[in-house]
């Protein structure tokens, strides 16, 4: 397959890889159908990530359509379209019982710092990511959700992290209704962050930014 690998601060280039195969019964292969570029990918260009090793495949952000099920997985199977999460998770271990996949303690084996992560380096498991034709997916009964039947993949790829991401800052800031709210930084993120926050219930929302574009949503 072709794949976006990493061969030192700020080089990449697109090379021939083996295609991904199954490794464990809980795993599925994606084809990859469309795949994000998201601002900490700029952290691993620059090579300010820890152990981000010549070779890897970036991308958190993708979705797919599965190619191959593992014998174990019960959600998937061959032909299912779908949105992955950019952390993997178990869905069992302490943390995933409680609610806190981010921290999973059998996906990493660095687990002190986060779960593990697609193409975010070997600090969060040297999982190959999504910028590639094809995809390992470990725990496939866990994280990925089927994209419905009338929807685009476009229209659901930003669930892989930066919505997610947008609307937990707002909910975090705990808007019960009406409040005037502010939001510094108006990426991808903020955006989200600022769309959210009226979904919770904000009567204004005020961006700050000095991109000017940034301003114009």
């Amino acid at each position: 397959m072709r794949a976006l690998s990493y061969f030192g601060p700020n080089k990449v280039k697109v090379v021939r890889k083996p295609d991904p195969r199954i490794e464990h019964s809980n795993d599925v292969i994606l084809e990859v159908t469309r795949s994000g570029i998201c601002g900490s990918d700029l952290h691993l260009l620059h090579g300010l990530v820890p152990d981000t090793r010549v070779g890897c495949t970036f991308g958190h952000e993708f979705t797919g359509t599965v190619v191959e099920a593992g014998q174990s997985v019960k959600n998937l199977r061959r032909g299912d379209r779908v949105v992955v999460p950019f952390n993997i998770s178990c869905g069992s271990c302490f943390y995933c019982s409680r609610g806190l996949s981010a921290n999973c303690e059998n996906t990493n084996p660095n687990s002190d710092v986060a779960s593990g992560v697609y193409g975010y380096s070997h600090i969060t498991g040297g999982y190959e990511g999504g910028q590639a034709q094809y995809v390992r997916v470990p725990f496939a009964d866990v994280g990925p959700m089927k994209i419905p039947d009338d929807m685009d993949e476009e229209e659901v790829l930003f669930l892989s992290d930066i919505l997610p991401t947008g609307y937990q800052a707002a909910e975090m800031g705990e808007i019960k209704g009406g409040e005037t709210v502010v939001v510094f930084g108006c990426g991808p993120v903020g955006l989200f962050a600022m769309k959210s926050a009226w979904l919770l219930g904000a009567a204004r929302v005020l961006a700050v930014d000095h991109v000017d574009y940034r301003l114009e949503f």
